[in-house]
């Protein structure tokens, strides 16, 4: 054969490494695509509120291309994170310990409340003089202020509420205070578990109605409707705090008259949940700096407000942000089945 040949079949087998390398560059270049999973709307006042303008921030800051990848409830980002469409996803501490528990899901990092903890904690409120208030503070270790409220009548938030319902019932029931009244997979045996437990006129409220929510469970205690009242720990501060009784609910008792009991557990802020199959650690890591950092300029701060509706980010894990959280719940009957349901389920 000549050497032109040779030549000819050299160039050939260039030209095909070369035809071969760049369809292998391109493929990856795809895979460096990080995807946001992000309820958006149709329309925004300004460009301050869109949530591209937090992706555009996080690819000049990591180099990699970020897109958001638009969903409308958490049990769509926690399909689109189980499934491989989106990386990352903030969600509520519910939707996160189902993502964590069920299907393997990571947490990164998580948002602050507006005094900078990632969590606050679920107390139970009773007025001074009560038996459960004597029982605290009698001096006598011996003496416990959460075993003397069975018989009380309760006042919870809501259905299935975190600090309302879920924490303390958690506890109560774990730390076998409560025996639990039904199937332990039927999430209505909690129902059945508070009647039995506290009493049959235990107020669990329907939204909208007067003694829904924080101030509602309050104010259930307060007018002397229920005997304990379970709630976040700034309640009696945001709602009865004020030194001006005029700036206070009009429902409000003085300062003085609530006690509270010791802290039943956290409610963890909102997880910034991933994917560990398709997102590496030293992109994950670069992700979390670039969220951290976002409160160390007025244009991060302005993101953070307006977007993400935090005034920061701290970078975590699961065990650390979820697990108090995991070990409480845990004890709710039909919890998971419910959760799952609740965050699998697209209608």
């Amino acid at each position: 054969m000549t050497a032109q040949y040779h030549k000819i079949c050299l160039m050939i087998f260039l030209i095909s490494i070369a035809a071969f390398s760049g369809c292998i560059g391109n493929e990856k270049s795809d895979e460096e695509v990080i995807r946001i999973a992000f309820s958006v709307k149709d329309d925004y006042t300004s460009f301050s509120e869109n949530p591209q303008k937090l992706a555009d921030y996080l690819s000049t800051e990591i180099g990699v291309e970020v897109e958001i990848y638009p969903i409308t409830s958490d049990a769509l980002a926690l399909q689109a994170l189980r499934f491989g469409s989106a990386d990352i996803a903030f969600m509520d501490g519910g939707a996160g310990w189902v993502g964590w528990k069920m299907y393997d899901l990571e947490v990164m990092a998580a948002d602050q409340k507006s005094d900078g903890r990632t969590y606050y904690n679920a107390h139970a409120w009773v007025l001074n003089g009560s038996e459960a208030e004597i029982a605290l503070n009698d001096g006598n270790d011996s003496t416990d202020p959460f075993a003397v409220l069975e018989g009380q009548t309760s006042c919870h938030t809501g259905w299935l509420k975190s600090a309302g319902m879920l924490i303390p019932m958690g506890y109560l029931i774990g730390q076998e205070y409560a025996e639990v009244v039904g199937d332990d997979d039927d999430i209505e045996s909690l129902r059945n578990t508070i009647f039995n437990y506290f009493s049959e006129d235990a107020s669990i409220p329907e939204s909208g109605t007067p003694y829904y929510g924080y101030s509602g469970a309050l104010k259930c205690l307060s007018e002397g409707v229920g005997d304990v009242a379970f709630a976040k720990d700034s309640t009696i501060e945001t709602y009865c705090g004020d030194e001006n009784p005029s700036e206070n609910e009009d429902w409000c008792l003085t300062r003085e008259n609530y006690v509270t009991l010791p802290a039943f557990g956290q409610a963890p802020s909102h997880p910034l949940m991933y994917q560990p199959n398709t997102l590496d650690n030293s992109t994950r890591d670069a992700i979390v700096s670039a969220l951290v950092n976002l409160s160390s300029s007025e244009e991060g701060l302005d993101m953070l407000s307006s977007i993400l509706n935090t005034p920061g980010i701290v970078a975590t894990d699961a065990e650390t942000h979820l697990g108090s959280y995991s070990s409480l719940i845990s004890s709710v009957p039909g919890i998971s089945t419910y959760y799952d349901e609740k965050y699998t389920t697209i209608s």
